[in-house]
C-alpha cells in the first residue's frame, strides 16, 4: 500500500496515565480522540471529554469507563492494550483480511469495511477536519483546510487493488484534489460527463467513483459507487453528511439520482 500513515494512529510510545513522568501530549491527544469517537457511537459510554492533551481526572474517569465496557482492568492507565482496544475500529478497517477476487469487488468491499467502522473526523484546537481517521486519510494531515473526501477514495483504491499488486496510480497522482482526479479523467477518456450518463446509466458499474460537477472543469466532492440501479446510485462516501455535504464529518452511505445531479463519473476499468 502506498498510503500507510494509518499505521501511526494505531501506536503510543510509551504508557500514558494521569501525572504520568513519561505522559507525552501527542499521545494523550491521540487517547483522547480515541475516546470521544467512542462516545460518538456510544453515547452511554461516558466516554466523551474534552481533547486537550492533559491526562487529568476526567480523562482517567474516562478511561475507567472505557475499561469497564470492554472488560479490562478499571485502573484509568493506558497501555498498549488498552490503546489497541481504543484504536480497534481503525486497524481493523485498514487491515481486515479481504475476501474478494477482483478489484470492483475489492473497492466495494474495503468501503463497506471501513464504513462499518464508523470513520468519524473530530474538531481539534477548532479545527474541523481533524483527528486519526483523517489523517489516515490524508497522509498524516489535518485540520480545517484538509478536505477529505479525495483522501478516503484514494485510501479505498489503494488498500483494494494493492490485494491484487496494483498501484491507483495507474489512474492518477496521489492528490487531495477532485479537480486533479476530474481533469487527469478527462485528459486520460476515464471520465464520463453526467450529459451522457443520464443517456445511458449503464455506464457507471460498481467499483467507480463519482465527482460532483460545479462547472465544466470544477468538482466539489467524490465518492466510491457501491451499486447502480434504473438511474440511481448508491455511495459510501468521506466528508460528507446526512445533506449531501462535501465538508461533512464522517464516511457514510448515500444514494444518489443521476438523473438530477451533475454527477460526472471516473470509471477504474483499467485497474480491472
Amino acid at each position: 500500500m502506498r498510503k500507510t500513515a494509518y499505521k501511526k494512529e494505531l501506536t503510543i510510545r510509551t504508557t500514558q496515565k494521569r501525572k504520568g513522568a513519561a505522559n507525552i501530549k501527542k499521545d494523550v491527544i491521540k487517547i483522547q480522540s480515541w475516546l470521544v469517537l467512542f462516545s460518538i457511537w456510544n453515547p452511554n459510554s461516558g466516554t466523551a471529554i474534552k481533547i486537550d492533551g492533559d491526562f487529568g481526572p476526567a480523562t482517567e474517569r474516562a478511561i475507567r469507563n472505557f475499561q469497564k465496557i470492554k472488560k479490562l482492568p478499571e485502573d484509568g492507565i493506558v497501555d498498549k492494550t488498552v490503546f489497541d482496544a481504543l484504536s480497534f475500529n481503525l486497524k481493523e478497517a485498514f487491515e481486515k483480511p479481504l475476501q474478494s477476487t477482483n478489484v470492483r469487488d475489492l473497492i466495494v468491499e474495503v468501503a463497506q469495511n471501513h464504513l462499518d467502522n464508523h470513520p468519524f473526523e473530530l474538531t481539534i484546537n477548532t479545527q474541523s477536519n481533524s483527528g486519526p481517521w483523517v489523517r489516515s486519510y490524508m497522509d498524516g494531515k489535518d485540520g480545517a483546510i484538509w478536505f477529505w473526501c479525495m483522501g478516503f477514495v484514494q485510501m479505498i483504491l489503494d488498500q483494494a487493488v494493492s490485494v491484487l499488486g496494483k498501484k491507483f496510480e495507474t489512474l492518477m497522482p496521489l492528490t487531495y484534489s477532485c479537480d486533479t482526479v476530474g481533469t487527469i479523467g478527462l485528459q486520460k477518456g476515464l471520465l464520463t460527463r453526467y450529459q451522457k450518463i443520464r443517456k445511458d446509466p449503464s455506464i457507471v458499474k460498481k467499483g467507480d467513483f463519482f465527482l460532483i460537477q460545479k462547472s465544466t472543469f470544477d468538482w466539489t466532492h467524490t465518492g466510491i459507487v457501491t451499486a447502480v440501479d434504473q438511474g440511481v446510485i448508491e455511495t459510501i462516501e468521506g466528508n460528507t453528511n446526512f445533506q449531501g455535504s462535501r465538508n461533512g464529518i464522517a464516511v457514510m452511505k448515500r444514494t444518489r439520482n443521476l438523473m438530477k445531479s451533475k454527477i460526472d463519473v471516473f470509471s477504474i476499468e483499467p485497474l480491472v
